[in-house]
């Protein structure tokens, strides 16, 4: 296993409290993980995260920059202090490194959704961190 899917992993397993009330985890699958030799010490990861109806991800912080896309059904997202956003199948974002994502969730009940998600991080650095003050605005 590569480090970079240890260091997913052990992020994403010790977030499991955060869904304790009956939630279950997003599903995260690293499709691949480069080092560009136009960018020394940099990674650039990209990954899907499928959310079942009705799931959502723990308030959480990118240390790099994030570009995200959605491939299938619609997500609800929210980015620092800025309102909630529904993105559909199609549509876009990009996240500033040390954004807070207080808000990502399936935005149907129904049906589940896919996000297309590309990540420039520092080299041996978790693509996703846990934002401690979950709620709270920065």
């Amino acid at each position: 296993m590569k480090p970079f899917s240890i260091i997913l992993f052990g992020l994403f397993a010790a977030q499991t409290p955060a869904w304790a009330h009956g939630d279950a985890a997003d599903q995260v699958k690293v499709l691949l993980q480069q080092q560009p030799s136009n960018a020394p010490g940099k990674s650039a990861v990209m990954l899907t995260v499928s959310y079942a109806p009705g799931q959502a991800s723990p308030a959480h912080q990118h240390p790099g920059a994030v570009m995200a896309y959605v491939l299938e059904g619609a997500v609800v997202s929210k980015l620092d202090n800025e309102p909630e956003k529904t993105y559909k199948a199609g549509e876009y974002w990009y996240e500033a490194p040390g954004t807070v994502h207080s808000v990502s969730r399936n935005a149907s009940q129904k049906q589940s959704a896919k996000l297309l998600v590309w990540s420039l991080v520092d080299e041996g650095s978790a693509v996703t961190l846990p934002y401690p003050a979950a709620g709270s605005e920065r």
